[in-house]
């Protein structure tokens, strides 16, 4: 009886006299395993099976099945010991085998790993786990057509995901859960059989398990000593974002947005601004601009959300343009700039109704202070994206805002701001910090401010002929709203200031005293109706300026002029001068005399003594006049009147009459006359509508006729010469239209 127990109880080793009868692969399988299975594998038999598999390749497939059946059975019967020692052996004979053959093997270990997924038992989990990182460390030599990995993608995820009682098991599980999920990238990321993990359903599950662990807190005590869950994560997530190609950059980082939007993190700014720096780091460097799009759209989904949450996206933004390199915002440069100066007037309007909805005012409550938080971090945006771009380029952005910032009268101003990062668009060195108000620039000598002014760039000098009098009149229409205050000049001051040391010529030195000289007069016009703070901080500003002009001018005549009219502006009228007007209760009389004589700066005079160093006297002499453009007239936003010239002739006589037209009216006007036009086409009859068409036809090419006489003075003839009815002779021209021309001579 006891050798029958001993019989059934090693039965899977011994089938009685039958058991030389069994196949030789499973002989070889059973011997791998000890009597206990505490004393581990049998080395010397693994060695056996591991030269049998090598030897008859076509016999794997069986081995691997065998092993499975038997693996199956133990965690069945909770012998997790021969489950060890099957995993074990599984391994050895992967890390060995690399033959055709091996696919069919490959079946049946994933087979054994899933098993030992699926099991309750946390240590199975782990072991299943690591076998399968290590398989995912295998290149094989042949690729498998139909093996899915669809399962171990959602199982790894479950295991990140791990609520453990045990905090040290949970841990375990969950860092589990990482390296499954890392093996699973690095077995499929580079495999073009494999399904593409690329794809939006398993990314939603991977980037998504790996950002519950990076934002999980310090861990246990027990893993300080070891790498945390957090660390492998960021490690991980940092290799699946350095495999990631142009196509896949999408897909990666959209999960992300979700996450950060489902549990709330934007509000928090620092783990979604730790998130982006590492996709910023990890991606290929010239896909940044991919990224830095995919939060633009991300910031247009969420024009409705709380401006806190704008506000985190915006900061993110903010840090990805500190990240990425020069010029890699890539070929959307202006979209950027669009895109953020579009969310900065959304909060203006914001701010200004109460409500995101127009329709359904009071849906949500706005919080004012939240939104020009928002607006402060717009501004630092573009100031940080700008400052990635080479100088060039500074130039055209700083037209683009030029051409998005509402202009005075047509729309409504925007809030002051008192970072004044907008201007790192022109301030190439660092001089803005010391315009930082301008009542510390009235000074004798300006030279304590140890400014740096470089000669002006070839590429400045062009942009300044192209556009300089589009931005001397922005200037000078902010200077006349009404609703300026005190920043609004101090930034006019600082934008002048710099213009003059960066992109200043000599052509541009002389418009900006004609403008300096245009705002005094501005200040003087009765018409304008300003209030009188405002007309004391246009005349503040103006003094402010030219008193830095003149200095930089280095003109002693000029100096003098300017010094001299400010001490008797310090004497008589001080409320002129900005130590008086910007501060924080202004020392401004309630009425504003009328100013004439040594209080004011003289035109006749600076051009004088500025002819003499060589400037344009004739430039100089002529007063600023602010110049539209056709935008500006045909703005649909708000119709402002404006001056046009209707020439009317009668009996000969040119007649000039100026007259005040409505934007509004010369569309109406252009609208009829169309309407005219077309119905006139509809119900004439056809004789008049031919004889009118052929009658302008025919005027067309008698003025062309008359062009071509005119403008042509065709050579000599080939052909020749003619005489006369006197018998003298003279030479033949023909039109060059009429010419003919070798072929050759044809282009």
């Amino acid at each position: 009886q006891k050798n029958y127990s001993q019989i059934g109880r090693f039965s899977p080793r011994v089938c009685g006299c039958c058991g030389a009868l069994r196949p030789r692969y499973k002989r070889l399988v059973d011997n791998i395993f000890p009597e206990d299975p505490e004393d581990g594998l049998v080395k010397a038999n693994m060695e056996k099976l591991t030269f049998y598999a090598l030897s008859a390749p076509e016999k794997l497939d069986r081995i691997g099945a065998y092993l499975s059946e038997r693996l199956s059975r133990d965690v069945a019967r909770h012998r997790y010991g021969y489950v060890c020692i099957a995993m074990e052996a599984l391994d050895q004979l992967l890390m060995a085998c690399h033959c055709q053959s091996i696919n069919l093997f490959v079946e049946s270990f994933l087979k054994m790993v899933r098993k030992l997924l699926e099991a309750d038992k946390p240590n199975l989990q782990i072991l299943g786990t690591n076998s399968f990182v290590k398989f995912a460390n295998i290149e094989e030599d042949t690729p498998s057509y139909h093996r899915s990995y669809d399962f171990f993608v959602s199982r790894f995820s479950e295991m990140c995901h791990s609520n453990y009682e045990d905090p040290d098991i949970r841990t375990k599980i969950r860092m589990a859960g990482i390296k499954g999920l890392q093996g699973v990238v690095r077995k499929t990321v580079n495999d073009e059989l494999q399904a593409n993990i690329w794809d939006p359903q398993h990314m939603d599950k991977i980037v998504p398990s790996l950002l519950f662990n990076l934002q999980s807190g310090e861990g246990t005590e027990s893993e300080k000593e070891r790498e945390s869950p957090a660390e492998l994560t960021e490690r991980c997530f940092r290799e699946l974002l350095g495999r990631s190609a142009y196509g896949n950059i999408k897909n990666a980082v959209t999960p992300v947005l979700m996450h950060l939007d489902n549990h709330s993190l934007w509000e928090g700014k620092t783990f979604a601004v730790r998130c982006f720096k590492i996709i910023m780091y990890s991606i290929q460097s010239q896909h940044s601009h991919l990224v830095i799009q995919q939060l633009l759209g991300h910031l247009d989904a969420n024009s409705k959300s709380s401006a806190t949450v704008r506000a985190g996206i915006v900061e993110v933004l903010l840090e990805a343009a500190a990240i990425a390199a020069s010029g890699s915002v890539g070929p959307t440069v202006l979209e950027v700039f669009n895109t953020l100066l579009r969310h900065l007037r959304l909060s203006v309007d914001y701010e200004l109704t109460g409500s995101y909805d127009r329709i359904n005012i009071g849906t949500k409550i706005i919080k004012e202070h939240e939104e020009r938080q928002l607006q402060e971090a717009v501004i630092r945006t573009i100031g940080s994206f700008a400052n990635t771009l080479p100088t060039y380029q500074r130039s055209e952005v700083m037209l683009f805002i030029m051409g998005k910032v509402p202009i005075p009268g047509m729309h409504p101003t925007l809030p002051s701001t008192g970072s004044g990062t907008d201007l790192i668009l022109i301030d190439r060195h660092d001089n803005l910090p010391k315009f930082s108000t301008i009542r510390l620039v009235i000074i004798s000598d300006i030279s304590v401010l140890k400014l740096k002014v470089d000669k002006c760039s070839r590429q400045d000098n062009l942009f300044m002929k192209k556009h300089a009098q589009h931005l001397y009149r922005h200037i000078y229409l902010c200077s006349k709203e009404q609703s300026s205050v005190q920043p609004h000049f101090e930034k006019l001051y600082s934008l002048l200031a710099l213009i003059s040391m960066e992109l200043a010529n000599e052509e541009v030195v002389v418009d900006l005293i004609r403008v300096a000289l245009a705002l005094q007069d501005l200040a003087l016009s009765s018409e304008e109706m300003l209030p009188v703070y405002n007309r004391c901080a246009i005349h503040a500003l103006s003094s402010a300026y030219l008193n830095l002009i003149s200095q930089l001018t280095t003109v002693p005549a000029f100096c003098q002029h300017v010094h001299e009219v400010i001490e008797m502006r310090q004497k008589e009228s001080p409320y002129l001068l900005p130590e008086d007007v910007f501060i924080e209760n202004p020392k401004i009389p309630k009425t504003l005399e009328k100013l004439e004589g040594e209080l004011l700066f003289q035109q006749a005079k600076i051009t004088e003594v500025l002819g003499g160093s060589g400037y344009n006297t004739e430039r100089l002499a002529t007063p600023y006049v602010p110049q539209f453009t056709d935008e500006d007239r045909l703005s649909k936003r708000k119709s402002i009147g404006e001056t046009i010239s209707l020439q009317v002739e009668l009996n000969g006589v040119k007649l000039c009459v100026y007259s005040q037209v409505d934007s509004v009216g010369v569309e109406e006007q252009e609208k009829e006359r169309r309407r005219q036009v077309v119905e006139k086409f509809q119900k004439a009859p056809f004789e008049e509508i031919a004889a009118h068409c052929g009658a302008r036809a025919t005027m067309l090419q008698s003025k062309l006729n008359q062009i071509f006489e005119i403008t042509i003075r065709p050579p000599p003839s080939p052909s020749g010469t003619i005489t006369s009815g006197y018998g003298q002779t003279q030479s033949r021209s023909v039109p060059v239209y009429e010419m003919k021309f070798p072929d050759l001579c044809v282009y």
